[in-house]
């Protein structure tokens, strides 16, 4: 019984601490190697200073999956930042999605994890090997916590092998 108690209580801590400083994210890079020559980088990362690292390193063993990361700081921060990464679709899709499905963040994150399990089962799908399945992931991104615009639906290229009638309608957005 205290096993499941104990479970029950990181379950619950997990998901506050992922609201408060847990982050869903994809971008869209630019990269040679790939036919399209764009990739898709989806990640779950929360962040943390020196001090906390303990907190990261116990989502790494809860989850089995992911890494911690330094980021090494020369400012005038005393303490270095540390990231708790998961950035493998197969580990997104099979550990992180399943739980945060059981356990529904309770902030604004959810809408952002929602749009962030509908990328990770285009690319599940390879829709990204598309330009239109590229399109759609560029457009869901620009909809999720990062209000930058996409990178892809802006490039030149991208704008030069589109549709017409489909770029006037994302020029209104």
């Amino acid at each position: 019984m205290n096993d499941q108690q104990e479970r029950l209580r990181i379950e619950g801590w997990i998901v506050g601490f992922t609201d408060g400083e847990g982050c869903f994210s994809v971008s869209i890079f630019r990269n040679a190697t790939t036919k399209a020559g764009w990739q898709v980088f989806p990640e779950f990362v929360i962040t943390q200073g020196m001090k906390s690292l303990s907190a990261l390193k116990l989502l790494e063993s809860f989850f089995g999956c992911g890494r911690v990361f330094v980021n090494k700081r020369y400012d005038n921060h005393h303490e270095h930042i540390y990231r708790y990464c998961v950035r493998s679709v197969e580990d997104l899709h099979g550990k992180i999605i399943p739980f945060f499905r059981k356990h529904p963040l309770q902030t604004a994150k959810q809408n952002d994890f929602e749009l962030f399990v509908q990328i990770i089962e285009l690319l599940i799908k390879k829709e990204h090997l598309k330009e239109s399945g590229m399109k759609k992931i560029a457009q869901m991104i620009q909809k999720m916590n990062r209000k930058v615009p996409s990178q892809f639906l802006e490039s030149s290229e991208t704008k030069r092998h589109a549709p017409r009638k489909r770029m006037k309608i994302e020029s209104k957005r």
